[in-house]
């Protein structure tokens, strides 16, 4: 189904868009966090066309309501979906907002779409097929990740939500080449082999992280909580716990 959620990632995209530069109805959540009418529109967008592609596979959408999901301790597949992950980005119009769609089995996400539509690109694998970046118009491009520097690893840290972990990291490796960036494109990187780390010790939810992970591992490299475990899904919390993207899975990134 790769090929099919490449396409409704980019169609969603492309409603996201239409909202890009005119009044996107910005208003708060309960946690305060920003939702916009390009969120709702492209979350209607995904959930129809995931059910006309299969019916029979529940969806957890950050948008999703309560009761859409109230059974999910039930399900062993799923759709995991953030419809527009970095709203605040899609707000300040930094063109670092992407659609992110996972598929869940087991507790482990086996496929995984992430799409950019201002950037006009998608990242894309699957457990034991690899995974690309195609930018629109041009061929896919396998992804691989990379052996760091140990003197100076690169490290890629969130715009808005960099903690004091990271701060300690910075200040382990004082050589090191840093990046700051929004949404799940901070994992993007690492599939690529543009970094070699991104900690993040600010909590996240299982649909910022289960398409990027996906591709993270389909490339070679690790998503983990601190204590070096595989992060996993559909917990009871749905709050994901501190966490560590290593290209390199051996690389001593506590110095």
């Amino acid at each position: 189904m790769l090929e099919q959620i490449k396409t409704i990632a980019r169609e969603a995209g492309l409603e996201i868009l239409k909202y890009y530069e005119g009044d996107a109805g910005v208003r708060l959540k309960e946690d305060e966090s920003p939702l916009t009418l390009a969120d709702l529109a492209a979350h209607r967008f995904i959930c129809a066309k995931l059910r006309e592609l299969d019916a029979s596979i529940p969806i957890l959408s950050e948008e999703s309501e309560p009761e859409e999901c109230a059974d999910r301790s039930n399900w062993t597949r799923f759709w995991l979906v953030d419809p527009l992950d970095g709203t605040k980005e899609f707000i300040k119009k930094s063109g670092e907002f992407t659609v992110n769609i996972a598929l869940i089995e087991n507790g482990e996400s086996v496929l995984g779409v992430v799409r950019a539509p201002a950037l006009e690109t998608t990242w894309f694998g699957a457990r034991g097929r690899g995974a690309w970046r195609q930018s629109d118009g041009k061929d896919a491009e396998a992804m691989e990740v990379r052996r760091p520097d140990v003197m100076k690893p690169g490290i890629v840290a969130s715009r808005d939500h960099a903690g004091p972990l990271v701060s300690e990291l910075l200040e382990r490796f004082p050589g090191a080449e840093t990046q700051s960036m929004g949404s799940s494109l901070k994992f993007c990187l690492v599939a690529e082999g543009k970094a070699d780390i991104y900690l993040r010790d600010v909590p996240t939810m299982e649909w910022d992280t289960g398409a990027a992970q996906c591709l993270v591992e389909a490339a070679g490299g690790a998503v983990q909580t601190l204590e070096g475990e595989r992060l996993t899904y559909n917990k009871a919390d749905l709050r994901n716990p501190s966490l560590v993207t290593l290209g390199d899975k051996d690389f001593n990134w506590r110095g």
